[in-house]
């Protein structure tokens, strides 16, 4: 071989290696980059954190002392002024000179007063239907017995809402709430009657979801969002629909369109839908759209932190200016940002987006024979392209106060079906899930509705639920 055919041959292998060399470079980039993810930079649930390190919080330190706050009421216990028992304790002998004081006159008195459970035990009513002749045409007529006794013995709506309320509402596994009835009660039941009582609940229900579902049709706003659980052994999607007052709770075995046409909300929909950007959402164009600006915050912590972008931080720190800006004005009574506020934010952040853009260009990398689809781009100028492309939505909340910041709403609506899956890990049955995301539902809503959840759920089991409020 020719000294020059050997310097060929070395630059062609050179080239490939350096090839591979930033091939592999690159993949320990995105490797490293993976394991840095948690909470605080990604969407990452916070359970997923482990034990290595505490997520920094994306909230900015008050400077306020930790505690209660200069104003703050705080509780207390104060004495009531009609106690239900009254227990007088009279000495018996004058500590001085050790007379008798049966008879003595009473000059004073010193209270103290003792909270304290009742003892608890079941209570049984007997009802009897009287049966009454008539004394005038001899006939007898037989009482009617409450709608709470349909048969010679039962139990009462009640204990069916506290068992329901300790399964459904505390997330206590019917075991447990088998073994809790008995240590507090005495009553021993079959685990066949706490699900009878489930599904009981969920049966009566019914209409009133259905309400509840009409009525976050009409939402100006509705928060969406979805988390994966267990059901029957396999993945399921569990999906909310939710505002500040009402709470919907479906699941499914998909996650995507299929789901939310199965569900029936989204596609009926005109107002705005808050969501972190899913593309099963953006199907629906009945409705306008705004993105979680809390994702985005995620996201742009990790590039700041990861991957040393400047841009990022500032483009934080401009996100958070537009809250303050938009809650500031929403303080005052206003409907939308002042054009004069809006139009320098707007700029500024341009200006960091076209900043971003220039430091990320997109990938030269020759495309290869065959090679189909988007070529793979760095997640800084996936991002990047996002916010530009979809920036009305990122910004709705400056052009429309109703709409907020955040999908914090949906996001804290399903934290309690997380911890469902932690205690449970899974719904055993399709029919269990379905029933636990009704009445779940139901729950949810009243409590946002300052409503008390063991009350409401005896009105279910006395088969006139309590509807909540829809306005």
């Amino acid at each position: 071989m020719t000294p020059e055919a050997r310097i060929v041959e070395l630059e062609a292998e050179n080239a490939t290696l350096r090839e591979r060399v930033e091939a592999l470079a690159a993949q320990v980039q995105e490797l490293q980059a993976r394991l840095a993810k948690d909470s605080h930079n990604s969407s990452k649930p916070p359970s997923s954190d482990g034990l290595r390190r505490k997520p920094k919080s994306l909230r900015k330190p008050s400077g306020k002392k930790a505690g209660g706050q200069l104003g703050h009421r705080g509780e207390t216990l104060h004495v009531v002024a009609t106690p239900d028992v009254v227990v007088e304790h009279r000495p018996v002998v004058c500590a001085v000179c050790q007379t008798a004081l049966g008879e003595a006159p009473v000059v004073g008195r010193e209270r103290r007063q003792v909270r304290e459970v009742p003892p608890v035990r079941l209570l049984v009513t007997e009802h009897h239907a009287l049966r009454l002749r008539c004394p005038h045409c001899q006939a007898v007529t037989a009482g009617a017995f409450p709608v709470e006794a349909p048969s010679r013995a039962q139990y009462g709506p009640r204990l069916r809402a506290l068992a329901v309320y300790l399964v459904e509402a505390q997330f206590v596994p019917f075991g447990r709430a088998q073994q809790l009835l008995e240590d507090l009660l005495g009553l021993r039941l079959a685990r066949g009657t706490l699900v009878g009582w489930v599904q009981q609940a969920a049966r009566t229900l019914e209409p009133v979801e259905a309400a509840l579902k009409a009525a976050l049709q009409r939402a100006p706003v509705l928060h969406n969002d979805e988390t994966g659980v267990r059901r029957g052994g396999k993945l399921a999607w569990a999906h909310v629909a939710c505002t500040d007052r009402l709470t919907h709770y479906a699941l499914h075995a998909q996650r995507g369109v299929g789901a939310t046409e199965a569900i029936g909300i989204l596609p009926a929909f005109h107002g705005v839908s808050v969501h972190d950007g899913f593309a099963s959402y953006r199907t629906y164009t009945r409705c306008r759209h705004a993105l979680c600006n809390v994702h985005h915050l995620r996201e742009l912590t990790f590039l700041e932190e990861e991957y040393q972008q400047a841009w990022a931080k500032e483009l934080k720190e401009l996100l958070r200016e537009m809250r303050a800006a938009a809650d500031q004005a929403r303080g005052q009574g206003g409907f939308q940002l002042p054009a004069t506020r809006r139009a320098p934010l707007r700029s500024r952040y341009q200006d960091l987006l076209a900043l971003g853009l220039a430091a990320n260009p997109p990938p030269q990398t020759p495309r290869r024979p065959g090679q189909r689809g988007r070529l793979a781009q760095s997640p800084a100028r996936n991002l990047l392209e996002r916010l530009l492309l979809d920036q009305e939505q990122v910004l709705a909340f400056l052009d429309d106060l109703a709409i907020p910041f955040d999908n914090n709403q949906a996001e804290r609506d399903l934290r309690g079906l997380k911890v469902h899956q932690k205690v449970s890990n899974c719904f055993r049955s399709d029919a269990g899930a379905a029933a636990f995301a009704r009445i779940r539902g139901y729950l949810a809503t009243m409590r946002k509705q300052g409503q008390a959840l063991l009350a409401a759920l005896e009105t279910v089991f006395a088969g006139r639920p309590l509807y909540p409020a829809f306005v």
